[in-house]
């Protein structure tokens, strides 16, 4: 939320000015014309470095203070300066690249191109580097970009550049050289742990019991931590030790049920991935976080043979629903003849548009596995054909693709609740990690568009045949 992020902002701003007497600029909420103008040249002393790094690091501690003083329209306007007013200048780059062109030797070409580099650089680079080498400065930005990542930069190409600027900066502060994965335990300290309950993003942490199941036997649970942001996660995975690939997340989450040895285990899945900093959207971790668990699980139980997700499929239910409006070809002959069968002349589309799975009152008597070959062909269909270009259409698909997995498992009923159902009317798909092939499937996936898919995904997309006579 924005009060929460802005609080933790302020907190970073009253450590900063603990140490010396830096005070904000006293500018006027909305950031007006003038005050502008007098932030602009606070700014331009802090790029410029005039009065040498000690000065440079009290003009960043103030251009950030001030910030905290904006208010929404004061925080446009702040971004719009930046974006505006502190890129490269375009003259300098036009004269810089005639000076390259007109180079008549191999080192007056050198140094020519030396100086079109430096021209290229956008001014604000400067301020954001000097954020970052702040104490505690790399959580700050992260939370910055975060505000600016809620601001319309439709058909604003000044702004799109400025984030671009702001993921490059970020990403390069947070390489995966720099991160540290850490196993998490109820042994790792209770404010870290109340982050993996806040950050939980695809399977809610219900209670402190219900994190108690997720970090207890049979399971695992890793973080990416970086050391200048030691207590906030980058991203967390949770995993569960398993005998064969699991198809319901319910059993996977149900606590009380008996669970395999983690030495008798041959399978290690992977069911949640949460990216805690909104910051670093755009930044990769996640590719990173599956392989150093690879690694770390081979290390540590070498006989975990297996590595898998348990994953939802946010965008069936919507590219579903979509679809049965658009079009009348969707279903087969025989699909049509199951569709009817169970909902009689309404067909999927009312079915599909509820909130909930529906129960048998609600299909008249009929049980909703009379239409699994349908949904699931569909679902099929949607993973391993739907495109956007040429990715698959589905993030989740998209995102295990890019790393190298494989299309192993469609899951009927594998997760039933509410928010299964509307991501993907409760179905869930394993992507499996086979060792030897990440990397050809990945070449393949990123270079040619082809998605490895088992045998049992390739069957389901065989259309229900019509009914015999």
């Amino acid at each position: 939320m924005v009060a929460d992020r802005l609080e933790r902002m302020f907190a970073q701003v009253r450590h900063w000015r603990s140490g010396d007497d830096t005070e904000p600029l006293p500018v006027a909420p909305s950031l007006p014309d003038g005050d502008r103008k007098r932030l602009r040249k606070l700014i331009d002393e802090c790029v410029a470095e005039r009065g040498g790094e000690v000065a440079a690091r009290r003009r960043a501690k103030a251009i950030g203070a001030t910030f905290l003083t904006l208010d929404e329209t004061g925080r446009a306007n702040f971004f719009q300066l930046l974006a505006e007013e502190y890129d490269h200048d375009d003259a300098e780059v036009d004269a810089a690249i005639d000076k390259v062109v007109r180079s008549r030797t191999p080192s007056d070409r050198r140094s020519a191109e030396q100086v079109l580099a430096r021209a290229l650089e956008p001014k604000r680079l400067h301020l954001l580097r000097r954020f970052v080498g702040l104490d505690g400065g790399l959580l700050f930005l992260v939370d910055l970009r975060k505000e600016f990542l809620t601001m319309d930069r439709r058909d604003d190409p000044a702004l799109t550049a400025l984030d671009d600027d702001l993921r490059s900066v970020l990403a390069g502060w947070v390489d995966i050289a720099m991160l540290q994965l850490e196993r998490l335990t109820w042994d790792t300290p209770a404010a870290l742990l109340e982050k993996l309950i806040d950050y939980e993003a695809v399977h809610a942490i219900e209670s402190w019991d219900d994190l108690r199941g997720r970090l207890g036997p049979g399971r695992r649970c890793y973080a990416f931590i970086h050391p200048l942001m030691p207590s906030e996660p980058l991203i967390f995975v949770e995993v569960a030790l398993t005998k064969g690939i699991a198809d319901s997340i319910t059993e996977v989450l149900d606590h009380a049920a008996e669970r395999a040895d983690v030495n008798d285990a041959d399978t290690a899945i992977f069911y949640s991935i949460s990216n805690c900093q909104d910051g670093l959207r755009g930044v990769s971790l996640g590719d990173f976080l599956i392989k150093k668990v690879v690694e770390q699980l081979t290390t540590d139980l070498p006989n975990i043979k297996n590595f898998a997700t348990l994953s939802p499929i946010p965008g069936f239910r919507r590219w579903l629903t979509e679809e049965l409006a658009s079009t009348d070809e969707l279903l087969s002959e025989g699909e049509q003849h199951i569709v009817g069968r169970v909902t009689g002349s309404a067909g999927l589309a009312p079915l599909v548009a509820g909130d909930a799975m529906p129960g048998p009152s609600e299909l008249d008597g009929a049980d909703i596995d009379a239409l699994r070959p349908v949904l699931q062909r569909l679902a099929a269909h949607y993973l391993l054909d739907v495109r956007r270009g040429d990715r698959a259409k589905d993030p989740v698909a998209h995102f295990h693709l890019s790393n190298g997995a494989r299309v192993e498992q469609l899951n009927w009923k594998a997760n039933p609740d509410p928010i299964g159902w509307q991501r993907g009317l409760a179905m869930m798909v394993n992507y499996r990690y086979e060792l030897k092939r990440i990397e050809s499937n990945h070449d393949n996936y990123a270079v040619y568009g082809k998605i490895d898919r088992s045998d049992a995904m390739h069957k389901l997309l065989t259309p229900v045949p019509p009914p015999k006579p």
